[in-house]
């Protein structure tokens, strides 16, 4: 099965091909200035693209069965010249490459949405312009399926955490304070957090593409799926684990700054799971497996 993978230069993306490397034909579609040191010495063919043409040549290139959309842009409170960025890389990027799935007939196509699409459990209500985005993509991907045979599905993903992780997550976060002694104003802590480890999170999307591989699999068009986590705990409650597992001090003052507008309380409930995904990782298992990074940069410091 040949797949084109976007946004294969960030963590998600890098470790699904990193994962799947030897399994399926995968292709990484990237910017012509996106840095593929990583992706080099995964066993994938790099496409570059210059300009929204390209992409078109790319797909008549190949013959893609899937795709597997991971790019995105994240931006949690946006400022008026960030609109831009986000409308080009949520909305117009992805309907290119809908609109060359269809052209090439591509059979599938899997989208990565968040939760965050559904503040306080509620459909179409996005908690920000980002989340916004995400849902006006997947409501131009319906016009495709409904004029097309392309079977287009979604996984929604709360927060996640894995080793090698360089993005601004809040272990990431915890770990550079645990290792600075720095005092951190956070909020008061009682939000719900939902995160899963990035094995888990891969293992959703492995099993959708078996899904879509069978006989099957015109049963998952317009469907939307989840990750998340069975244990689902307090940020406060989050911060203590993550002390006793990695044996740190987290100096944070509670309370010391307010919630954001907007704040998710509560993550997301009304999900359905990929069918026969189980989750194989607790949290303290999952951030166990963590923990050597910050012994390995605790070290280095000493």
């Amino acid at each position: 099965m040949k797949i084109l993978v976007t946004g294969a230069t960030g963590y998600l993306g890098e470790s699904f091909v990193q994962l799947l490397q030897n399994k399926y034909e995968i292709v990484a579609l990237v910017r012509n200035n996106s840095n593929i040191e990583f992706l080099e010495k995964m066993n994938c063919d790099i496409q570059r693209y210059f300009n929204d043409n390209d992409i078109l040549d790319i797909f008549k290139m190949h013959d893609f069965d899937g795709v597997v959309h991971f790019a995105s842009n994240v931006s949690v409170n946006h400022i008026y010249d960030d609109i831009n960025n986000l409308i080009n890389s949520n909305i117009t990027f992805g309907a290119l490459l809908l609109e060359a799935s269809v052209i090439t007939k591509v059979k599938w196509f899997v989208n990565t949405g968040t939760f965050w699409q559904n503040y306080q459990n509620e459909l179409n209500n996005p908690v920000n312009l980002y989340a916004a985005t995400k849902e006006a993509f997947e409501n131009i991907a319906r016009f495709y399926t409904e004029t097309s045979n392309l079977i287009f599905t979604t996984i929604k993903l709360n927060d996640t955490f894995g080793p090698r992780d360089k993005r601004a997550k809040i272990f990431n976060f915890w770990n550079s304070i645990a290792l600075s002694g720095e005092t951190f104003k956070m909020s008061a802590g009682e939000q719900i957090i939902d995160i899963s480890y990035i094995d888990d999170v891969l293992s959703a999307y492995e099993q959708l593409l078996k899904h879509l591989s069978s006989d099957k699999a015109a049963t998952f068009k317009d469907r939307i799926f989840v990750v998340t986590n069975k244990e689902k705990v307090t940020l406060r409650e989050l911060a203590r684990l993550f002390e006793r597992v990695t044996h740190s001090k987290l100096n944070i003052v509670w309370g010391g700054r307010e919630y954001r507008e907007r704040e998710v309380m509560s993550p997301y409930s009304l999900g359905l799971t990929v069918p026969g995904w189980r989750q194989q990782y607790s949290l303290e298992d999952a951030i166990y497996k963590i923990e050597k990074v910050l012994h390995n940069n605790l070290n280095k410091r000493r």
